[in-house]
């Protein structure tokens, strides 16, 4: 028979060996059936074996190629995917445009394009890996918080991993008075006022706390707390407080120090049902 590239007979083996790879890469990928059509049977049913092998591998290529892609960063893909359902949530919902914008700019500064399962990845660690993850990830916290600063680790340790994150945008009234009071926080960064009866305004920021003075009179709260800023902070809530306090309790002395203090200074009496530890 005559050769399928007679003009390369007398070429190198590189040529040959490419334009037969070229022929073959014409038949896989499914381009077309080659530089010449098929003339016997024989041929006819070999090219269609060759497309229907080609077109096989060709998909898996997608497929594994696609799939690889997104391993890559499946955590951005995780946030995308969630905030599909959060836009079709809003549009069932016919929710007005600037209540839209809040919610958009809420997931852009909570999870900044990245979702994680944080429980369940530390749920899965042995304490000394949670309790080394917690203490990096507010390593920030520590350094700007004075009563941290000067504190027993091991009391440190103990409150940070019973911290909850949590984001408010500015205009956000984190707490407000007359409410009872489930949560203390700790300011990661950002500015709140803590707004009184007298109308008086006190600023707090990085490094500052809030909202203790209810969880240690059991009462309601004295003042309202608006976020100025975008705020990140911990939240802890008044179960875990007094679990950790139990354990370490002259860290109790400095929590009602300063909620003595802000009592004073917004014209409060300390309850005289729960007084303070001398």
């Amino acid at each position: 028979p005559a050769p399928v590239f007679p003009h390369l007979q007398n070429d190198s083996w590189g040529k040959q060996y490419s334009h037969a790879l070229f022929k073959a890469m014409s038949h896989m990928l499914c381009i077309g059936y080659g530089q010449q059509a098929p003339e016997g049977m024989t041929d006819v049913w070999l090219t269609m074996l060759s497309m229907i092998v080609g077109a096989t591998c060709y998909a898996m290529f997608i497929g594994h190629a696609t799939a690889l892609i997104q391993s890559l960063d499946s955590s951005r893909r995780q946030y995308q995917e969630k905030y599909k359902q959060v836009e079709q949530y809003m549009s069932f919902h016919k929710l007005p445009g600037d209540t839209r914008q809040r919610i958009h700019e809420y997931y852009e500064h909570r999870y900044q394009g990245k979702m994680f399962d944080e429980e369940n990845i530390l749920g899965e660690l042995s304490e000394p890996l949670k309790e080394e993850i917690i203490n990096f990830n507010c390593r920030n916290l520590v350094a700007n918080m004075p009563l941290f600063a000067n504190a027993d680790p091991n009391f440190v340790t103990a409150m940070l991993t019973k911290l909850r994150f949590e984001v408010f945008q500015p205009g956000d009234f984190i707490i407000r008075e007359g409410t009872v009071g489930k949560k203390m926080y700790f300011i990661q960064h950002g500015v709140v006022s803590i707004l009184t009866k007298g109308n008086k305004e006190t600023k707090l920021s990085d490094g500052s706390y809030f909202g203790e003075i209810c969880l240690l009179t059991r009462g309601r709260r004295t003042a309202s707390v608006r976020a100025d800023t975008y705020c990140r902070l911990y939240s802890l809530s008044v179960d875990n407080f007094n679990e950790v306090l139990e354990e370490y309790p002259m860290m109790r002395r400095a929590f009602e120090t300063v909620a003595m203090d802000r009592l004073d200074r917004i014209g409060e009496d300390w309850p005289l049902q729960v007084p303070p530890l001398s």
